[in-house]
């Protein structure tokens, strides 16, 4: 069967953007060769800074016939509907067409229409020039003489060629020549920009990779990947060092060369007197280089790693030295900033009024930059007020979440009141992907409490699934009240997430307290809080009307959901012991815990079966207003099945009760499972509808009292199975 080589080279494609561009072109091509009728054995997507490229293997040469059958009129039916038919099927004649018979329709024509297969080469030619003109890049452009037209080619950079060969392994390839804007597909491609700028003629996927290896090009992304690690790591270690580990810079630089060559630069020692974090970022962000440490030190050492995109007659030395320039130049930058954030700021006497507003040290450089970023009524948000006004709420929010998490309350004022001091610091100013931390250094150096230097930091924290979550009193303090003001204002002010937007992170934040609440094992009754927060943004701004505790308290709980699911709970369960008005997230975590140990057990599926028919029996006979008994009567008690299923639900209602105030929910669900007998002998012996009225509304108000019993626990009905 033939296969499928696609390559689209450009101008160089900015790194983030590959791998997803890389992946869009597969599916676009497999998805419209599949909906014309192809079929393939296998596709793989390629990517390098200048190329994206497809290989599919074991496609179709030819999609298959279609047959459709059309119904017409019936055969007496009146010349014009004979006509429209006719049209519509694309038949010259009625005696084209086929007479079937029904029995309740009578005689009736039917066109038996069959759609000629297409050539897969007739098809990549109909559907490719769409592909392209369509894609999805995140950003485009016009280029070229082309680009005065309405209407031409965007993409990501200037698209430079493309080729399209098509053929089986044992015949000669083919060329499948479109054209888009000007540019016609063919089987030439071109090698690395400065070693092989020669054309390559290419016939399928095997030898096209063969050549371009040849041309020093690296097709696989994951190659390049695999030897820029590879070789950092062995240049780290033969100088007495280890790299530095960076996913992410990783896949970038891999994105930015064709030919990887790994080299080692330096810098002067003296900087390393800057903290390792801004040293790193520097580095990272200028000049996408690695840094190195000694084993098993957290501090840098003053060697970086650059990876080149040449094969440098000289080794790379004029590389190296250029890079270095450039390093040491944003490092003595970075120096300078840490210096300046360590002095006094300029206008000292106008922070006065700031400074006593928030009970600031003017002799501490971090409370000046506080004082200075409250005196400059930096926004946060339009609706919300500026930073000064959301750390008044977020101090007054702390001090009442201090009373619960047993958090020092002096500690936790302090932390609060410094938490986002240093976003008014040149270092976060320069890298602001070091709020916090640059926070924390800086507390550390003007001699704040360990416990308040840390919350500095760790008030941002977790940031995602795979973040550290705080687990100091303080630190967990700041962090809950940052994260439930952020939330609660933008609910106070309708700016909710919707869909798949959700510019201000809240699905983040709201996890974020779900994490710092379970896994920090903390007892918080969110409600009470999101009033205490409300109260806060209302003093503020008497503007912003209404309640918003339901309807946040519902996000917080689909957001627990994914949560629990992530960890193997079942949704079934989840929604079992999940009410509207449950607050306390830790509470319904371990009710589903001890549920999803119960019902896995032989007596919880027992009590489920007999549990799901007793509310199922009486849940029907109340839509159809069966009479139910307000209270159960022990006198209208004919079996002793009922008799021991009423002694029982009490019995096991009582210690179930009793179990759920010491919040001991398996002990709740194993006094329920002690119901298990007495429920299957009572449907064994027991006709819950009996002829006499005030009998079946006593057995019914009997059933009541198991849904009542279990319900303290978990809604049975909810749960599969």
């Amino acid at each position: 069967m033939p296969d499928l080589l696609i390559e689209l080279r450009s101008e160089e494609i900015p790194a983030r953007m590959q791998r997803k561009a890389a992946g869009d072109l597969k599916k676009l091509v497999t998805d419209a060769l599949v909906g014309a009728g192809l079929t393939y054995e296998g596709a793989r997507e390629y990517w390098t800074p200048r190329r994206l490229t497809l290989d599919i293997r074991g496609l179709n040469a030819r999609s298959a016939d279609v047959r459709e059958e059309r119904k017409g009129p019936r055969t007496d039916a009146n010349e014009k509907a004979i006509e429209g038919f006719l049209r519509a099927a694309g038949l010259s004649s009625i005696s084209e067409a086929h007479v079937h018979s029904d029995p309740k329709k009578g005689e009736f024509y039917v066109a038996h229409i069959v759609k000629p297969g297409r050539a897969a080469e007739d098809i990549i030619a109909d559907v490719m020039p769409a592909i392209i003109r369509d894609f999805p890049w995140p950003k485009s452009m016009r280029s070229g003489a082309a680009s005065a037209r309405a209407g031409s080619l965007r993409w990501v950079r200037p698209l430079q060629s493309i080729i399209c060969t098509f053929g089986a392994e044992t015949e000669e390839t083919k060329v499948i020549p479109f054209e888009v804007d000007g540019i016609v597909a063919g089987n030439v491609t071109y090698g690395h920009r400065f070693h092989a700028p020669e054309a390559i003629s290419v016939r399928r996927f095997a030898d096209y990779s063969e050549q371009l290896e040849k041309a020093k090009v690296v097709l696989d992304a994951e190659r390049r990947r695999q030897m820029i690690s590879a070789d950092a790591h062995n240049i780290a270690f033969a100088n007495g060092l280890e790299l530095v580990e960076d996913e992410g810079l990783l896949e970038e630089v891999a994105g930015l060369v064709e030919w990887p060559r790994v080299l080692m630069g330096s810098f002067d020692e003296s900087y390393l007197e800057i903290p390792s974090e801004i040293i790193r970022l520097t580095i990272k962000t200028n000049q996408k280089c690695f840094v190195t440490r000694r084993p098993g030190a957290e501090k840098l050492s003053n060697k970086f790693i650059l990876v080149a995109n040449i094969e440098a007659r000289d080794g790379g030395q004029e590389i190296i030295h250029g890079n270095g320039k450039v390093v040491r130049a944003r490092l003595s930058d970075a120096a300078h900033f840490w210096k300046r954030d360590q002095g006094d700021l300029p206008d000292l006497e106008t922070l006065e009024a700031p400074a006593a507003k928030l009970a600031l040290d003017l002799e501490k450089p971090l409370d000046q930059r506080m004082a200075k970023l409250d005196a400059l009524n930096v926004t946060f948000h339009a609706k919300l007020g500026t930073q000064g006004e959301r750390v008044a709420r977020i101090r007054a929010l702390a001090a009442a979440l201090a009373k619960i998490t047993g958090a020092d309350a002096a500690l936790v004022d302090r932390a609060a009141v410094l938490a986002k001091a240093d976003l008014r610091t040149e270092a976060v100013g320069e890298f602001p992907e070091l709020q916090g931390i640059m926070g924390h250094k800086y507390a550390a150096l003007q001699g704040e409490d360990q416990a308040v230097s840390n919350a500095i930091e760790d008030h941002y924290k977790p940031q995602g699934p795979s973040d550290r979550v705080p687990t100091d009193p303080v630190s967990v303090t700041v962090a809950l009240a940052d994260k439930l003001d952020t939330l609660v204002g933008f609910w106070a002010i309708d700016e909710k997430p919707t869909g798949s937007k959700d510019p201000y992170a809240l699905r983040r934040a709201a996890l974020g307290v779900i994490r710092l609440v379970l896994e920090g094992k903390a007892r918080l009754p969110m409600l009470p809080f999101f009033d205490v927060a409300l109260a806060g943004l209302k003093a503020q701004r008497p503007d912003i009307a209404g309640e918003i505790g339901g309807d946040l308290l519902a996000f917080f709980h689909d957001r627990l959901k994914v949560y629990l699911r992530d960890l193997g709970a079942r949704y079934d369960l989840i929604d079992a012991v999940l009410t509207p008005e449950a607050d306390d997230l830790l509470m319904i975590a371990r009710r589903v815990e001890a549920l999803t140990a119960f019902i896995t057990a032989e007596e919880g599926k027992n009590l489920l079966a007999g549990t799901k028919r007793a509310t199922q029996i009486l849940a029907a006979e109340e839509k159809k207003g069966t009479e139910v008994a307000a209270r159960v009567d022990e006198k209208l008690f004919r079996l002793d099945a009922e008799r021991t299923l009423h002694a029982s639900i009490m019995i096991a209602s009582d210690d179930a009760r009793q179990a759920i105030v010491k919040e001991d929910f398996r002990s709740a669900m194993e006094a329920l499972s002690k119901l298990r007998e007495p429920v299957d002998v009572f449907f064994d012996d027991v006709l819950v509808n009996d002829e006499n009225v005030a009998i079946r509304a006593n057995r019914l108000a009997l059933l009541g009292l198991i849904r009542t019993a279990t319900g303290e626990v978990a809604d049975f009905s909810k749960i599969a199975g």
